[in-house]
Order: C-alpha cells, then structure tokens, then sequence
C-alpha cells in the first residue's frame, strides 16, 4: 500500500528568488509568483502546508498593464466610515504606490486564509533596482510571460 507523501512544515527548505518586474505585464507575473509562493513547483508540494519560497521582486514601478487597463482598472478601498471609499486608476497607483499593485494581484491568487496571509509574507517588493536581501544570496529568475 502507498501512501500520499505530506510534507512536514518545519522539514521545508526555503529558497530565495530574486525577479525583475521591469516591462513584466502584472497579471501574468503574478501568476508565477503566486505558484513560487504557494510551492506548487516542487514535487513536495503539499495544499495545507506552506511549503513555498521567498519572492524579491524589484523595479515594480516598471511593470506594464495590457490593453486600456491603465486608465481603466479601478483599485478600490475601504476606511470603515460612511462614504470612506476610495478608489485610484491603476496609473495614479503606480505613481505614488507601484508596489500595491503587484501585492494586490498576488493576493487575489493566494488562498484566502491563515496559510495565504502566512504566503504572502515571504513576498517582498521595491519599486527600485536594489533590495536589502543580498545576505540571502537570492537566485535569479527568469519569468516567462509571453
């Protein structure tokens, strides 16, 4: 009899991956960074178990939208008040605040629970070409998106 292999959390070798976003289109990067995230590309991967890797991800404020999006695509929140909400196009966000729009599509592809909100912290963000992550010696990763 064989039995499915369920990977153990504090067994999880973590690696680091370093991507440039620079004219990346956002929804197709997010996609690969959310897989790197959940672990789904290793053989171990196991659903309830965070089994992913750490995401540096630089020159956000450099990604691409397709089509009209950029004047169109509507990023909206809540302050919890009467008429508390805010909404900004997605060319306003990138100007003031690139790295919400890549954080905001890769939650959306996360599970929505303890174990995403836990994935979702091994996402780290610049909008520019450094980051303070050298000690971790992240490898570079080339994303396909086309």
């Amino acid at each position: 009899m064989r039995t499915t292999y369920m990977a153990k959390p504090n067994a999880v070798e973590r690696k680091w991956y370093v991507i440039d976003a620079e004219n990346q289109r956002v929804g197709r990067l997010a996609t690969q960074i959310a897989a790197i995230l959940r672990g789904k590309h290793k053989p171990e991967f196991t659903p309830h178990v965070d089994t992913g890797d750490f995401v540096v991800v630089v020159n956000v404020d450099k990604v691409v939208f397709a089509g009209n999006k950029m004047d169109t695509k509507v990023y909206r929140r809540h302050s919890g008040y009467p008429g508390g909400l805010k909404e900004v196009t997605a060319r306003d966000l990138l100007q003031k605040h690139p790295e919400r729009i890549l954080y905001s599509a890769v939650k959306g592809m996360l599970p929505h629970n303890s174990l995403g909100a836990k994935q979702l912290t091994k996402l780290k963000l610049y909008a520019g070409p450094e980051h303070p992550h050298a000690a971790q010696q992240p490898i570079p990763l080339e994303v396909s998106t086309h």
